[in-house]
């Protein structure tokens, strides 16, 4: 498996721990079968995720994290995947207390939210949701962590 994960940090509100954030990386690439990806991983504050949100997705307000798939090429051989991760670090700060779990935790949610959406995976009807939330908690159990999700 050939993975190449490129972290950039432009916010200064939380302590990025690269390490913990190429494994959550590579753990939901692995749980995916995914062979071969190319990720490259933005960690911004609010203002700048809702600016990107705006801009490309006609959404106005933040939010926690945006993916955008280059490349999805699934085979009998396993997927190959190139995409672009954006995760707000200042709405992981803000949500984490209300999730019970440190903001880095929360940040992890976001980025392998994002990994799956790159995935194939959607959360736009209810039974998609189930499908993503349970991908989430079975990734980030393997690396040790248990997602609590506040009311929706």
């Amino acid at each position: 498996m050939a993975f190449e994960i490129d972290i950039r940090n432009d916010q200064s509100l939380l302590p990025v721990d690269h390490a913990a954030i190429r494994r959550a990386v590579a753990v939901t690439l692995r749980e995916e079968h995914v062979r071969a990806a190319v990720i490259s991983i933005t960690l911004v504050d609010n203002a700048a995720i809702h600016r990107i949100n705006r801009e490309h997705l006609q959404h106005d307000y933040p939010t926690d994290v945006i993916s955008f798939q280059l490349e999805f090429l699934p085979d009998e051989d396993g997927t190959i995947v190139e995409g672009e991760i954006i995760a707000s670090a200042e709405m992981a700060v803000q949500m984490a207390p209300d999730c019970g779990w440190p903001a880095a935790s929360e940040l992890l949610l976001y980025i392998v939210h994002g990994l799956l959406h790159l995935c194939g995976y959607d959360d736009l009807t209810p039974p998609d949701k189930a499908v993503m939330r349970s991908r989430e908690q079975h990734v980030l159990g393997t690396i040790g962590l248990k997602p609590v999700y506040p009311q929706d």
